[in-house]
């Protein structure tokens, strides 16, 4: 087959693939929720999150306009535990720099919910994609949505008698946004065309899913460790507190609040879900490695083992730093994306067995 053939091949086929505007679109999506990430990390880190005490999901796309409409905003987080308590000293410029980060935030949200169902319906409307697939992604819409209604429900429950969010929201938000994330891989990968090449037995697929769950798990874990402010304190590494296992993990009663509520313990939990990340990670590979090696689809293991050392250096400066937020907004970020990283193996593998 000559260049003139090969090249007309190649236009037939590209015009031929009416999913590729769908999975750009879906991956730009999924670059979008990790955008909302970044800015939600810096909403935490500068403890802006209340600044906006209610919410408006239409009126409240406008930022105050006026002298008089700042001051009333000004008010209303005034009469908040948080500024009652930690933030008494501010004057109104100072609200307006955390009530900025709180806006984008949920400005963000807003865009992301346009962004995602204006294609819809034209996609929908150019036939681009069957009934069937309509359905699973106009769910994605809707997960979407419950991740704006979970953070409107972490918001508030440091509107009365907390000076900051509920960590048990802040993780509930923050494990529903990998789990949009991962959606939002995963769809468009799945419909990449071609064939995938290597060898795909249960095992690598397990495999992948069990690393995929300790990777949410650590996820959520990580906004426990951020809710309790807990990544401020035993800022040393191995050692924590002057010790491989420190005194005082069990210290609250009853003891299941420990792993919740005892930063000390949470931090602890986080630590020790990386090291099992690193080790079961490690094993797998070994594993491919000596029975196959990393060509085709599992090639995708030596970039995860590259990312998770990255992650692990990254959360150790974190922590040695106590917390700076370039470090821990780039620590969380890149969280999420080795669980994308991860679910396009998984994605990989399934259109290999297929």
């Amino acid at each position: 087959m000559n260049s003139v053939q090969n090249a007309a091949l190649s236009q037939t086929s590209f015009a031929q693939d009416r999913l590729r505007p769908v999975r750009i679109w879906l991956y730009a999506m999924a670059a979008f929720v990790l955008l909302m990430v970044v800015v939600g990390g810096i909403t935490r880190l500068t403890e802006s999150g209340l600044s906006i005490t209610s919410w408006k999901p239409i009126s409240g796309t406008l930022p105050p306009l006026s002298d008089a409409e700042w001051q009333a905003e000004f008010d209303a987080y005034k009469q908040i535990p948080q500024y009652e308590v930690v933030n008494s000293w501010m004057s109104l410029d100072d609200f307006k720099y955390i009530f900025f980060w709180e806006y984008l935030h949920r400005l963000l949200g807003r865009l992301l919910g346009l962004l995602f169902l204006a294609p819809f319906v034209v996609f929908l409307v150019q036939k681009r994609f069957t009934p069937k697939l309509a359905l699973p992604l106009f769910g994605l819409f809707l997960l979407g949505g419950f991740q704006g209604l979970l953070g409107w429900w972490m918001v508030s429950s440091g509107l009365t008698e907390l000076t900051s969010v509920s960590q048990y929201r802040l993780a509930a938000h923050l494990t529903a946004a990998s789990l949009l994330l991962i959606a939002l891989i995963y769809v468009p990968r799945s419909l990449e065309p071609g064939r995938v090449g290597g060898q795909v037995r249960p095992f690598h697929l397990w495999a992948a899913s069990i690393l995929l769950v300790l990777i949410i798990i650590q996820i959520g874990a990580g906004a426990f460790v951020a809710g309790l402010d807990a990544g401020m304190g035993y800022n040393t590494w191995p050692l924590m507190d002057g010790a491989i296992i420190p005194n005082g993990l069990g210290i609250m009663q009853p003891l299941w609040r420990n792993l919740f509520e005892n930063a000390l313990t949470v931090q602890f939990i986080h630590r020790g879900i990386a090291y099992v990340i690193v080790a079961y990670l490690a094993v797998i590979t070994w594993r491919q490695y000596r029975s196959g090696g990393f060509g085709h689809v599992h090639g995708w293991l030596p970039r995860l083992g590259v990312l998770v050392l990255l992650q692990v250096a990254l959360g150790i400066m974190t922590l040695l730093h106590a917390v700076p937020i370039s470090l821990a907004v780039g620590h969380q970020a890149l969280a999420f994306m080795l669980a994308g990283v991860t679910i396009a193996y998984i994605a990989d593998m399934v259109r290999a067995g297929r």
